[in-house]
């Protein structure tokens, strides 16, 4: 039987959704690529689909993805890129072969070749980081308002003030947290609403 991995956290953005395969760094954090082969998984759920993925490729994945997480916070603070990062993303950005196609919709997308590798999907996701990073593309960085989180994500929203990387976790995470610790306030002694004295004893 296949173990259960976390399920993958998905986004409009593909370098931010790239970074989202490590989640909570600030709290218990998930690893959301363990293995190779979830990789491969990740990979395909992002049309980027590839046929095979060694450890070192994962380690090489993982790199770029902490590189990315590195320049796009810094970015999103408006703080000098780390050189450090922006030599590992620019690495992986010319390392591989990917082809810009357009859709009949005339958006952009990227195609990979029948004999592609792990390098040349990395490729494209160093690609989309630079196009983020570099503010080519309408929107801005920003960084998740959650404590245990701080995922650099891109908003675009009109008035560019999102506050969550997704509100389904992060953002209904922290919604339910402040309803709880408003709730304790206004009861007696700290008692949960609707618990009477003799209940509490």
């Amino acid at each position: 039987m296949r173990a259960a991995f976390p399920d993958f956290r998905l986004g409009r953005v593909l370098a931010t959704s790239f970074t989202g395969t490590l989640s909570e760094r600030y709290g218990k954090a998930v690893e959301r690529i363990p293995t190779p082969h979830r990789l491969v998984d990740w990979l395909a759920v992002n049309d980027l689909a590839v046929d095979s993925c060694t450890p070192a490729q994962l380690d090489l994945a993982r790199e770029l993805r902490e590189a990315i997480h590195a320049a796009a916070t810094a970015a999103a603070v408006q703080e000098a890129l780390p050189a450090a990062a922006v030599h590992v993303i620019n690495d992986h950005s010319t390392r591989g072969r990917a082809a810009a196609v357009l859709t009949p919709e005339g958006e952009r997308r990227w195609r990979l070749g029948s004999a592609s590798c792990v390098e040349d999907a990395l490729s494209v996701i160093a690609a989309d980081a630079i196009s983020i990073i570099a503010g080519e593309r309408d929107g801005e960085l920003a960084l998740c308002a959650s404590p245990t989180c701080r995922a650099a994500f891109f908003d675009t929203s009109r008035s560019r003030t999102r506050k969550w990387c997704d509100m389904n976790t992060c953002g209904n995470r922290q919604k339910k947290a402040r309803f709880h610790a408003n709730h304790r306030k206004d009861a007696p002694d700290g008692r949960p609403p609707g618990i009477d004295e003799e209940q509490h004893t």
